[in-house]
């Protein structure tokens, strides 16, 4: 009977340790991608369209480091400017967790941009930059890789450079971008 309660307790406690009710981008992501003001792409590396062979080996190893991009847009219109505005504040609040290192932030009042990353400064996990104009919405876009570092993202951004990015990929996207 003892050792039933001991367990019972046990897998109680261990259930509740291990439930993270930490709010994150990735729980975002999937909590909203299929909400109707949402626009949500997963976009592979085959997107840029780049010929292998050509490539340098400083750029090859700034492609390899690149798994896929996860995007995740809001489009505001009349209608939804208080759910524009919650919206933007949980992703902002998010990006407020210390696991988010801020690299670089444009733009003043409530539209701008952000690029954060997470993970260390030669193995970084995930870019994430988030952009947002009151009048269009806003986008969260998460660059996930092995071993990124701010050197292969500058070299990835010379490899876009020469690509013939698959805009196919991106249509969804086109709509947001769009002025009213």
């Amino acid at each position: 009977m003892r050792t039933t309660v001991f367990t019972s307790v046990f897998f109680v406690l261990l259930t509740l340790i291990s439930c993270n009710s930490e709010p994150s981008l990735q729980k975002y992501f999937v909590e909203n991608s299929e909400k109707k003001d949402f626009i949500a792409l997963d976009v592979s590396p085959d997107i840029l369209n780049v010929d292998k062979a050509k490539l340098s080996e400083e750029q090859t190893e700034a492609l390899n480091s690149f798994d896929k991009m996860n995007v995740l847009a809001f489009k505001a219109n009349d209608k939804n400017q208080t759910q524009f505005e919650t919206e933007r504040a949980r992703v902002k609040a998010i990006l407020r967790n210390p696991k988010y290192q801020e690299l670089m932030k444009v733009g003043s009042g409530k539209d701008g941009a952000s690029i954060s990353f997470v993970g260390a400064d030669e193995n970084i996990e995930e870019f994430v930059i988030f952009a947002n104009r009151k009048e269009n919405g806003f986008a969260v876009i998460r660059i996930l890789g092995k071993n990124m570092n701010p050197n292969n993202i500058m070299t990835l951004m010379s490899v876009l450079k020469e690509s013939k990015i698959d805009m196919e990929q991106l249509k969804p996207l086109q709509e947001l971008a769009k002025a009213k």
